[in-house]
Parts: structure tokens; C-alpha cells; sequence
């Protein structure tokens, strides 16, 4: 299986879980609606996504059973990243669960990074710094907007 696979929709779960739950968590939402917030992204942004993956390679004139096959594995890795955020969430205290939803991304994303960096022969330091460094963005960029709107 090949990483460009499944890298698109493993960082967009993992970057993307984090930032909805921080954002919301900062606008005081309960455990329900940040529960409700994943699980949308988790189906109705998951498909979008997949859908978009398939049509660009589709105009880039993938062999379309690689296209497909390509759509299903970023699909089910994004899911199954999505849900390991939801299950966090539903099975944990709202305070530990942030906490540990952003840990448990950040590892996700160093173990990605690093796969990445190995695969393209590249220092794997770099890379994770960099990757990481986005996530923190995004982790901030969440948590300022929930603070506004809850203001």
C-alpha cells in the first residue's frame, strides 16, 4: 500500500479531529455537540473529501480501478482516524479527553511524518517539526476562534 494513498485523508482526520475539538471545547460546547462535530466530519466531510480525491484523479487520468482503490484507502484510513477521536471522547471526561485527543493526534501526525520522511529517504526531525508546527497553528487558530465566538 502505498502512503499517497492514505497520507491525505490520515492528516486531514488527525489535523482536523484536533482543531474541532479544541475550537469547540474553547466555545464551551458540550461533550454532545463536540461528539456531533466529529462524527459530521467523520461521514459528510470524509465523503467530500474522498469524492474530491477520486475526481482529481480522475482528471489526472488515474487507471480508474486505481483511482477507486486509492478513493477506499483514504476513505477508511480517515474514518477509522476519526473514530479513534470519537472514542476518545465518548469515553473519557471532556477535560481529559482534550488533552489526551491532542496528544493522541500529535503522535499520530510525528508516526506519519516519520513514515513519510523514511519512504522519501529524507531526516524524519525536519519533517515532523514541520508537520507538528501546522498542527500547533491550527491548534491555536481553534481554540482563538472558539474563544471569540464564545465571547
Amino acid at each position: 500500500m502505498q502512503i499517497r494513498n492514505y497520507s491525505f485523508g490520515a492528516t486531514a482526520a488527525i489535523v482536523t479531529s484536533i482543531g474541532l475539538i479544541v475550537g469547540l471545547d474553547a466555545a464551551t460546547a458540550t461533550k454532545a455537540t463536540i461528539l456531533s462535530g466529529l462524527l459530521i466530519v467523520a461521514v459528510a466531510d470524509n465523503l467530500t473529501d474522498s469524492l474530491s480525491i477520486h475526481i482529481y484523479q480522475e482528471s489526472e487520468r488515474l487507471e480508474p480501478r486505481a483511482a477507486f482503490r486509492a478513493t477506499l484507502i483514504n476513505f477508511f484510513a480517515r474514518l477509522g482516524l476519526s473514530l479513534s477521536f470519537i472514542f476518545l471522547m465518548g469515553f473519557l471526561p471532556l477535560r481529559i479527553a482534550v488533552v489526551v485527543s491532542i496528544l493522541w493526534g500529535l503522535l499520530l501526525l510525528t508516526g506519519l511524518s516519520y513514515v513519510l520522511a523514511r519512504t522519501q529517504n529524507r531526516p524524519a526531525l525536519p519533517e515532523i517539526a514541520k508537520h507538528v508546527a501546522v498542527a500547533v497553528v491550527v491548534i491555536l487558530s481553534s481554540k482563538a476562534i472558539g474563544h471569540i465566538i464564545q465571547a
